[in-house]
């Protein structure tokens, strides 16, 4: 198949994926059933339509194979199942997009692969923080917190900075910290060995685990069993240390991991 049969392909299933996604009621109606079958009362009280209304669209529905009904209730058929999923995962996407979009727009995404971004949605619960003119230093003051609490942290560091270590071996030396994963490129390896204290408190501490890759890495991303953070570069390839985006529900440090775990390999 070459390209241009592809592009004519894509081009015929947008005008499928328009037709659902242009009707609020057909969007509504799918939404309404991902979870569980409904019945025609059902779908009248969840979306507040009159029953006319709501049975027109079951129809556009069930005429092009994205639901049937059994009995008394509706249901999503396979494709409709799969449809619903990804129309669900696009809204979560925009919405997490959305909701932290100063910090999506100004910063270098190409440190995060596709695949991962495509899971952005994953984040949305996320908290972004940033640092103010009355206070320069929240977005680190509030990261700083929370790495003090953890008792565990994996943490692909991209930049040298000797501020940051005094805060980890600050950490290492108190009693919470049980086990620090350091993923760092060669360069910041070198620098550390330049350094007695920071190769005597990080690379001998038999807390620590570093791991080196052979990338440049653009994340500054940290994980604890608790929460996840995020910092990144700005397009012109300057650290920004000014804002940073926090989670700690189970899925953003899901999305965390997956992001590490591609660094690692």
């Amino acid at each position: 198949m070459t390209a241009t049969d592809i592009k004519k392909e894509l081009n015929e299933e947008f005008s499928g994926v328009k037709y659902i996604l242009t009707s609020g009621m057909r969007s509504k109606l799918l939404i309404a059933m991902y979870e569980s079958p409904k019945n025609l009362d059902e779908l009248r009280k969840e979306l507040k339509k009159p029953s006319a209304t709501i049975l027109h669209g079951l129809k556009e529905l069930e005429t092009i194979n994205l639901i049937k009904k059994v009995q008394k209730y509706y249901e999503l058929t396979s494709n409709g199942f799969l449809l619903t999923t990804n129309m669900v995962k696009l809204i979560e996407n925009w919405y997490a997009i959305n909701k932290s979009k100063i910090y999506w727009n100004s910063h270098d995404l190409s440190g995060i692969p596709d695949g991962i971004l495509n899971d952005i949605y994953l984040l949305k619960n996320a908290e972004y923080v940033n640092s103010t003119t009355s206070d320069l230093s929240n977005a680190f003051n509030t990261y700083i917190k929370l790495i003090s609490k953890a008792t565990k942290l994996k943490i692909i560091l991209p930049i040298y900075s000797e501020n940051h270590f005094k805060h980890l071996i600050k950490v290492l030396n108190g009693n919470k910290l049980k086990k620090l994963e350091l993923i760092v490129n060669e360069e910041i390896i070198e620098s550390i060995n330049e350094n007695i204290v920071l190769k005597k408190e990080l690379l001998m501490n038999k807390k620590v685990n570093v791991k080196c890759v052979n990338k440049k890495l653009k994340v500054f991303l940290t994980i604890s069993d608790t929460f996840m953070t995020l910092t990144l570069f700005f397009n012109d390839g300057h650290y920004d240390d000014s804002q940073i985006l926090i989670a700690k529900d189970q899925n953003a440090i899901k999305w965390g991991k997956t992001l590490a775990n591609n660094y690692k390999k």
